[in-house]
């Protein structure tokens, strides 16, 4: 992958984290957050439909790699979700 392709994948992991973040309702943080968000989200949402047996309903191809825009959303916002009942249990 090129510089640039990696620069696209990262925006788009972005604008996926925190659209997935926006859903639940809670923000964890800011840019760097949101990309690794949507990137573990990725993971997430892609291990949930292989588990139930759901397609790929839309991802795009950069750089001859798949990253699945809706499962990204679904699996930011499974995990922030998650993470917002374990920090909220913790403070209080």
């Amino acid at each position: 992958m090129t510089l640039t392709e990696w620069l696209i994948l990262l925006a788009i992991a972005a604008i996926c984290g925190s659209l997935g973040q926006s859903l639940v309702g809670y923000s964890i943080g800011g840019c760097l957050t949101s990309i690794v968000i949507g990137i573990v989200g990725a993971y997430l949402g892609l291990w949930l439909a292989r588990e139930f047996g759901l397609p790929e309903l839309f991802s795009l191809n950069i750089g001859n790699r798949d990253f699945p825009i809706l499962w990204s959303i679904i699996g930011s916002a499974l995990f922030a979700a998650g993470l917002g009942l374990i920090s909220r249990g913790v403070r209080g």
